[in-house]
């Protein structure tokens, strides 16, 4: 089940070279700061304060969210409530100073609440000390609930530890995170400067965890497939090739996981799924990453519509559980994931938007569609799929279901059964992106054997009778009695990426791979 086709490479905005990502504008100025921020730790040491103290606030800690949440300034009078006390951390993240009042900003992933540090409640050393922290560095803040003049619910503080100290100045929005090569690079500057972005990753989190939860419930059971195999099945892809040095042999990082979960089903797990890495050596764009995060999940006595309605049911509860919603916008259009899906062949598509019956067509008649020069190894099945990739899925905006390619790059797929050169395969595409590619699996050991052999007479160009090595291992282990079974590959990064409404997988992948700075 192939998430990932042959990719178009995506050019990187570069930073600029010359430039640090914090917030000072050159290299000279960020290293004065730095300079500054060491000897301030340095200090701390010689006066015996450890600027990096062991912390144990496990379970002890307030989440500014939920000390804000509990409150309702209007319904409290104005100044200290010393009854009712907290203990927040965070980093600071602004500091203004009135006389001999000062208003610090913390912050967690959580919220931002402003902290009342004053002489008279703390003393004039402690309060000195506190406006000597710098912006960025982490703390710790016992206090209780101060309602100030203009009604907004805050801390009095009547302790504030440095928990850690920052020696590089934190980047903000407006200076060196301007351009996008130096966010994926940095992600943690990223996300000390943005809240968007932490925002995203949040809700990643959930939406992965609603999918777990969602094929949870419905008794699916998760199996760890090796990431490390003998042979990288399962898709059409280029691997990544490692060396093993104990037993001297080559593994593949996997690039799909099927084949493993097939197996599973043959020993009576009946429905399964594996979330994880995999890795695909080829090209990069918006919608294509070397490394990704896929879902595969098969489901006994199932077919390929199964797995249709299967996919309808789970990205439109994920979504409302995550988002709280099922409408996202997508190419300026807006996208209901809890409406029924277009059902298309791609038979039909391909005659609605191209005008031809690839049923019907000749190679050269499909050619001229592609408006290419015919290769001449080129099947009609690959010049079939040529056709649906260029010219018919990047124009399918609203979900979408697109059944019956044709067979020749599905070898472990169920031939479908009034056209024989079709397989029972189906993608799941919205915003012109696939996000699920699903089959009826074949289980028919003979068959399976005959399609292995096939397949790497045309890939190897010899006349060779047996499938490779770990090929026939699978085509064995169905021999055992393959119940009939479907299931599904899905794209994490890019459903989040739908979700999220972001343009790009670079954007919601944490820590993406790019090209190194020259």
């Amino acid at each position: 089940m192939p998430v990932q086709d042959q990719q178009d490479e995506e050019q990187e905005e570069r930073p600029d070279e010359g430039s640090h990502p914090g917030t000072l504008d050159g290299v000279d100025d960020v290293a004065v700061e730095h300079d500054e921020r060491r000897n301030k730790m340095e200090r701390l040491r010689a006066e015996g304060i450890d600027p990096y103290p062991p912390v144990s606030l496990w379970g002890k800690r307030d989440r500014i969210a939920d000390v804000l949440a509990a409150h309702d300034p209007a319904a409290l009078e104005a100044g200290e409530h010393p009854e009712l006390s907290y203990h927040v951390a965070g980093r600071l993240i602004s500091r203004r100073g009135h006389g001999k009042t000062a208003f610090l900003d913390v912050r967690d992933l959580s919220g931002t609440i402003q902290a009342v540090v004053r002489v008279d409640s703390l003393g004039q050393e402690p309060f000195d000390r506190i406006l000597a922290l710098d912006i960025g560095d982490i703390v710790g803040v016992l206090g209780c609930i101060y309602v100030t003049q203009r009604g907004q619910l805050a801390l009095a503080v009547k302790e504030l530890t440095l928990l850690t100290k920052s020696l590089m100045p934190p980047p903000d929005k407006h200076h060196g995170l301007g351009d996008t090569g130096t966010r994926y690079r940095h992600r943690e500057l990223d996300l000390i400067a943005n809240e968007e972005t932490r925002d995203l990753f949040v809700k990643r989190h959930k939406i992965v965890f609603e999918i777990r939860k969602w094929l949870n419930a419905r008794n699916f059971i998760e199996v760890e497939t090796p990431a490390l195999q003998s042979l990288a099945g399962g898709a059409g892809s280029r691997p990544f090739t490692t060396h093993h040095n104990a037993l001297d042999r080559d593994l593949y990082l996997r690039i799909s996981v099927e084949l493993f979960l097939n197996r599973c089903i043959v020993g009576g797990m009946e429905s399964v799924y594996d979330m994880g890495k995999v890795f695909r050596n080829e090209g990069i764009s918006h919608k294509h990453s070397p490394e990704f995060t896929i879902i595969e999940f098969m489901c006994a006595y199932s077919d390929y519509n199964d797995v249709a309605t299967v996919t309808e049911e789970m990205f439109r509860d994920v979504a409302q559980a995550a988002l709280g919603r099922t409408v996202v916008k997508r190419n300026g259009e807006e996208i209901d994931l809890a409406k029924p899906w277009r059902r298309v062949t791609m038979r039909d598509i391909m005659l609605e938007q191209c005008g031809i019956d690839f049923m019907e067509s000749s190679r050269e008649q499909l050619a001229e569609v592609l408006e290419e020069p015919l290769e001449e190894a080129a099947t009609w099945a690959e010049l079939v799929a040529d056709i649906y990739s260029k010219k018919i899925e990047s124009t399918i905006n609203q979900p979408t279901h697109v059944f019956d390619f044709p067979l020749e790059p599905f070898p472990i797929t169920r031939r479908h059964p009034v056209h024989p050169e079709l397989a029972e395969h189906f993608d799941a595409v919205i915003g012109g992106i696939e996000l699920v590619s699903g089959d009826t699996e074949l289980n028919d050991p003979v068959d399976q054997w005959q399609r292995f052999v096939d397949q790497r007479q045309r890939r190897m160009i010899d006349d060779a009778d047996v499938p490779h090595p770990n090929d026939e291992e699978y085509a064995k282990a169905i021999e055992y009695g393959y119940a009939p079974t479907a299931g599904g590959g899905m794209g994490v990064d890019r459903l989040v990426m739908i979700l999220t409404e972001r343009d790009t997988l670079r954007e919601v992948i944490p820590f993406p791979i790019v090209r190194d700075l020259k």
